[in-house]
């Protein structure tokens, strides 16, 4: 199963990267994530279940750690690559 994963922390802070900021990008950017978009107001990633849920259980913790008050996460799945290449049309 594929995820895509979308968050963003607060408190915002538009004139410097607060900490808890750069520590949740470096972890999604870190992870073996495909498809990772981070900006000033939201960051998204794809992958592999596993890795995708790993990245997140890490975001929340060091980002909570860093100075987070907020974690605004969604989590969706994008796909199963073996659904996939049944074939269904």
């Amino acid at each position: 199963m594929r995820l895509r994963v979308e968050f963003t922390t607060e408190p915002f802070d538009l004139d410097v990267a607060p900490a808890h900021a750069v520590v949740a990008r470096e972890i999604v950017t870190g992870a073996e994530l495909d498809a990772v978009d981070v900006g000033p107001f939201g960051n998204t990633a794809e992958g592999d279940a596993d890795q995708v849920l790993g990245a997140v259980t890490a975001l929340l913790r060091e980002s909570l750690r860093a100075g987070a008050t907020r974690v605004s996460l969604q989590v969706n799945v994008i796909g199963d690559a073996r659904q996939d290449e049944g074939g269904a049309s």
